[in-house]
């Protein structure tokens, strides 16, 4: 097992930063952040995810909002940004990426997950005959956009990411569930 780091461990490194989750549901991410010393809020489309978010953790600010509303004039820039499978719901993933990366503050970083879906992995699930079944037309909402680490990568640059580290995570990475991308100072 990976070694647990407990939130107040953390709080004398982050007191007085700024974190916000873009398509923060349930809150749990928030109130995580927040447990852990973060001045922590976000925003999901979901009315009834943020009122649960609001009713399950009281302490955080959660509000209805879109990656496609001017969240920098509302709210500000951030220290932590993070979207935990969030862009794959999206119909417009360059105006979700710059919003994604125009809340990072200067020097800030960036944390967006998506489920990954690289060659092997499509291989595996198209020879095994699981392709339907993972990318299922049948499913209403869910998943409309599909990336790799190339094309993920591909958008944070276009939209104006500078330093783009990924990490594959769950199951073995020709496999992996999802991947992360982690960008540093996307703005000088």
């Amino acid at each position: 097992d990976p070694p647990t780091v407990k939130p107040e461990t953390l709080r004398p490194f982050v007191a007085r930063l700024r974190a916000f989750d873009l398509g923060c549901g349930n809150g749990a991410t928030c109130n995580m952040l927040s447990e852990c010393g973060f001045d922590a809020m976000g925003v999901d489309t979901s009315v009834s995810g943020v009122e649960h978010a609001q009713a399950s953790f009281p302490n955080i600010r959660c509000e209805v909002g879109s990656a496609y509303d001017d969240l920098v004039a509302r709210y500000g820039v951030f220290d932590l940004v993070v979207s935990l499978e969030v862009i794959e719901h999206c119909m417009e993933p360059r105006s979700f990426a710059r919003t994604f990366l125009a809340l990072i503050r200067p020097g800030g970083v960036g944390i967006l997950s998506t489920p990954y879906h690289g060659y092997t992995k499509n291989l595996a699930l198209a020879v095994t005959g699981k392709m339907d079944r993972h990318f299922t037309a049948l499913w209403d909402g869910g998943h409309i956009k599909f990336f790799s680490i190339r094309t993920l990568n591909t958008l944070l640059r276009e939209c104006g990411a500078k330093d783009v580290h990924f990490e594959r995570v769950g199951r073995i990475p020709q496999l992996a569930k999802s991947m992360i991308a982690v960008v540093s100072s996307p703005r000088a």
